[in-house]
C-alpha cells in the first residue's frame, strides 16, 4: 500500500499546521457527552476489588474530587458485573452521579449484565470472543470469514442490549492483546490494531448502533500514535461515522517516567486535534491520574487563534510508520548517532564541579575523577558564562559565538551563533558549530545552510502551536534537501514540574515520533527566577526530562524501562510497592524493559514490548516471562524478584550494580 507523497494520501487530521479539533459524533454516557463540540472528558479507573463495594465507592469519590468525569470499573465475572449496581446506587445515595464504565475482558456474559446497569461498557476486541494462545494459524479467506461469523454471533447480544438500554460502548483495542487471527493476517502492527476494532465496528453499524467510542492503546508510543492516525484514515476511507476517540498509553508507569510517556503519546495526538476523552494510566493511586490528564487537555483551550503557520502542501513523511529523517553526521550528531541531549546552564554564573551533578556528571575529589550516570548529558550550553574548569571526556561545552571568539580554547568548546551572527562570522570551529534558528527564519536560512558540513541547527519556535510550527520548519528543511542535524529546543515560562514534563514530552516527543530530531534541548531563557538553587533544580529536571522524552519516544534507551499497569480490581498484588521494589533492584540495567502486570489480562500480551515480565497469576503467586514465553510459573511472591533477576542473569543481561564510592 502506497502511503506517502501528499496530504490527501496521509490525511488523519483537519490540518497539520492550524489547530482544529476533529469533528466527531456526540456519544451520550449518562449526563456526560463525549465528542461533538463538547470539551475533552477526563476519565480514570478504580483499583479496588469490585466486590469491595464500600472501598470502591470511597475510591470513586476521591477520583471525582480530583477531576474525574467518567469512572471505569473492572467486571471480570458475573458477580462483579452484578455488584456494579450496588456501587452505582451507593454513589447516588451520597450525591454522586458520575457515569460508570464496565471494563470487560474474556467474559461476554459479564458484559451483557453490566450493559443493563452502567452507562458504558468497554470491550477489548482481542479477547472478547477469542482466547489468545500465541499460536500462528494459517487462515484461508473462507476460514477467516467463518471466524468473523463466530465473532458476530458472540458479540450481537451485547449490541442488542446496549441499544435497548441506551448503553454506550468503547471498542478498545490493545496492542498487546491482538487475537491470534489478527496476528496471523496483519501481524503485530498498527494496521492489525485498527482492523481488530473495525471487525466489531462493522457489526455495530450493520445493526444501526452508533453510541461508540474507539481506542487504540499501546505501551509503545510510536505504535499507539500510528494506530490512532491510521484508524482515523480508515474510518474516513471506509465511510464509517466519525466516532469519538479515547486516548491513552497503556502501562505508562509511575512518577516522571509515567507522565512523560503518557504525554508523548497522548499529547502528540491532541496537537493534531485528535481525542475526545483521555485517561492517563499511572502506577499510582487513581486520584493522581485525573489532574495529569487535565493538565494535558487544558493546553488546547487557548490553542485556537495561534500565529499562522504556512500550510504544508506536500507531506514527505509517512505518519503511519516510523522513519528517521535523513541527516548527515556532524561531529557526533546526526547520521546513525542516537539523539544528543544538550542541557542549558546558561543562566548560572561560575558553575562548580559539584553542581554538574544536576546534569548527570559527578566529580569525585578524593579520587580526582569524574563519573557519569544514565542521564549524563552530552553537551552543556553555557551561553555567555563559560565553564572555568576542565570538563570530563564525556561532556562538551557550547558557548555563544561572541564569547567563544574571545576565548583561547577553540578546540574543546564549540560556538553557537544566531542567523545574523553566522552570516557575518569570520571565525568558526573547524568541525562543529551551532546555529540557533527560529522556525520563522528557516526559509531565509536555506541558502546559508546548503552545502555545509560543520553545522548543527538548534531549532526553536515561539508559536503557542509549538509542535506543528517546529514540524513545519523540519518539512521546509527536508523539501530544500538540507540534511544538517537538528536539535529541537523548547522553553517554558515559570510552571510546575508536571507541566514541564507534559509540555516538553508533547512538543519534542511528537516530533521524535515522526523521526524528526537529532537532539533535545530545554532552554532556560524564559525563566525569571534569579534564585540559584531554584535554577539548579530546573536544570536537573530539564536534563532528566530530556532523556525521558527520548526514551518514551523509543529513540534513545538510556535507562531501565518499566512497563507497569496502573492497577485495577483484577490486580493480585500491590503494584506500587512491587514496582518500587523491582525498580530498586534493577534500575541500573540500561535499556532493559521489564513488564510488571497485576494479572493475566494485562499479562504477556499487554507487555508486548517487554524483555522480561512479572505477572500476577494467583494470590501470592507470580508467573515470570522472557518476552512472551513463560519461564517459571507459580513462583511465591516473596521469592519472585530474586527469580526474575536469576532469569535476567541466565540470559546474559545482568550486570552488577556499581558500589557507591
Amino acid at each position: 500500500m502506497e502511503i506517502k507523497e501528499t496530504i490527501a494520501s496521509t490525511k488523519y487530521c483537519d490540518s497539520l499546521t492550524a489547530y482544529s479539533r476533529r469533528k466527531t459524533i456526540p456519544v451520550k454516557i449518562g449526563d456526560v457527552v463525549i465528542g461533538g463540540d463538547n470539551p475533552i472528558v477526563v476519565q480514570s479507573m478504580t483499583t479496588k476489588d469490585t466486590m469491595d463495594t464500600e472501598g470502591s465507592i470511597e475510591e470513586c469519590i476521591r477520583m471525582i474530587n480530583s477531576g474525574c468525569e467518567l469512572i471505569r470499573i473492572t467486571a471480570p465475572s458475573i458477580k462483579e458485573a452484578e455488584n456494579l449496581r450496588n456501587i452505582k446506587e451507593g454513589l447516588a445515595n451520597k450525591g454522586y452521579h458520575v457515569p460508570l464504565v464496565a471494563d470487560i475482558h474474556f467474559t461476554p456474559n459479564a458484559a451483557e449484565i453490566a450493559a443493563r446497569i452502567v452507562e458504558k461498557v468497554r470491550i477489548n476486541p482481542g479477547n472478547y470472543a477469542d482466547k489468545k494462545k500465541f499460536e500462528e494459524i494459517e487462515y484461508t479467506d473462507e476460514s477467516y470469514q467463518a471466524e468473523l461469523e463466530r465473532i458476530r454471533e458472540r458479540f450481537l447480544p451485547l449490541v442488542e442490549i446496549c441499544k435497548e438500554y441506551g448503553t454506550a460502548m468503547r471498542i478498545g483495542t490493545n496492542h498487546g492483546s491482538l487475537s491470534d487471527r489478527i496476528m496471523s493476517r496483519y501481524g503485530d502492527t498498527p494496521l492489525g490494531m485498527v482492523e481488530s476494532a473495525l471487525e466489531f465496528l462493522r457489526i455495530c453499524e450493520e445493526e444501526n448502533y452508533h453510541d461508540i467510542v474507539i481506542s487504540m492503546k499501546s505501551s509503545n508510543t510510536q505504535v499507539m500514535v500510528q494506530a490512532y492516525r491510521l484508524l482515523v484514515q480508515k474510518l474516513d476511507e471506509g465511510g464509517f461515522q466519525p466516532y469519538p476517540l479515547h486516548l491513552g498509553v497503556t502501562e505508562a508507569g509511575d512518577g516522571e517516567d509515567g507522565r512523560v510517556k503518557s504525554a508523548v503519546g497522548i499529547g502528540t495526538l491532541l496537537e493534531d486535534g485528535l481525542g475526545d476523552t483521555v485517561r492517563v494510566s499511572l502506577t499510582e493511586d487513581p486520584e493522581f491520574e485525573a489532574p495529569v490528564a487535565r493538565a494535558l487537555i487544558d493546553r488546547y483551550t487557548q490553542r485556537p487563534g495561534h500565529d499562522a503557520i504556512t500550510a504544508i502542501e506536500a507531506y514527505p513523511l509517512n505518519p503511519f510508520e516510523y522513519e528517521k529523517r535523513d541527516s548527515m553526521e556532524v561531529f557526533n550528531f546526526g547520521g546513525v548517532n542516537v539523539p544528543r541531549v544538550i542541557t542549558d546552564i546558561s543562566r548560572v554564573e561560575n558553575i562548580t564541579e559539584k553542581e554538574l551533578k544536576n546534569v548527570g556528571h559527578f566529580y569525585l575529589p578524593e579520587l580526582d575523577k569524574w563519573k557519569m550516570n544514565d542521564v549524563g548529558c552530552d553537551f552543556v550550553y553555557s551561553g555567555s558564562n563559560p565553564i572555568s574548569f576542565m570538563l570530563p571526556n564525556g561532556l562538551k561545552e557550547i558557548i555563544d559565538g561572541a564569547k567563544w571568539t574571545a576565548l583561547e580554547d577553540h578546540h574543546n568548546k564549540f560556538p553557537a551563533f544566531t542567523l545574523a551572527e553566522l552570516e557575518v562570522a569570520n571565525e568558526l570551529h573547524k568541525t562543529l558549530n551551532f546555529l540557533k534558528l527560529k522556525d520563522t527564519e528557516v526559509e531565509q536560512a536555506i541558502p546559508l545552510l546548503k552545502g555545509r558540513e560543520d553545522l548543527v541547527i538548534i531549532l526553536h519556535s515561539d508559536n503557542k502551536h509549538n509542535m506543528p510550527a517546529l514540524r513545519r520548519a523540519y518539512i521546509t528543511l527536508i523539501n530544500a534537501g538540507v540534511q544538517l542535524p537538528v536539535v529541537t529546543e523548547a522553553g517554558y515560562k515559570e510552571q510546575d514540574a508536571d507541566q514541564t514534563m507534559l509540555y516538553a514530552a508533547t512538543d519534542i516527543g511528537g516530533l521524535l515520533i515522526d523521526g524528526l530530531g537529532d537532539g533535545v534541548m530545554l532552554g532556560l531563557e524564559e525563566k525569571t527566577s534569579p534564585d540559584r538553587a531554584a535554577l539548579m533544580d530546573t536544570i536537573k529536571l530539564h536534563n532528566s526530562v530530556s532523556f525521558g522524552v527520548l526514551q518514551a519516544a523509543r529513540t534513545r534507551m538510556s535507562k531501565t524501562e518499566y512497563i507497569s499497569c496502573p492497577s485495577c480490581g483484577r490486580t493480585l498484588f500491590d503494584l506500587q510497592e512491587t514496582t518500587a521494589m523491582i525498580r530498586k533492584r534493577t534500575d541500573h540495567l540500561k535499556g532493559v524493559k521489564i513488564g510488571i502486570m497485576g494479572c493475566i489480562v494485562n499479562g504477556p500480551g499487554e507487555m508486548a514490548d517487554a524483555d522480561y515480565g512479572y505477572v500476577g497469576s494467583g494470590k501470592g503467586k507470580i508467573t515470570l516471562y522472557k518476552g512472551k514465553e513463560v519461564v517459571k510459573r507459580s513462583v511465591p511472591s516473596e521469592h519472585a524478584v530474586d527469580e526474575l533477576i536469576n532469569i535476567i542473569r541466565e540470559d546474559g543481561q545482568w550486570i552488577e550494580p556499581e558500589a557507591v564510592e
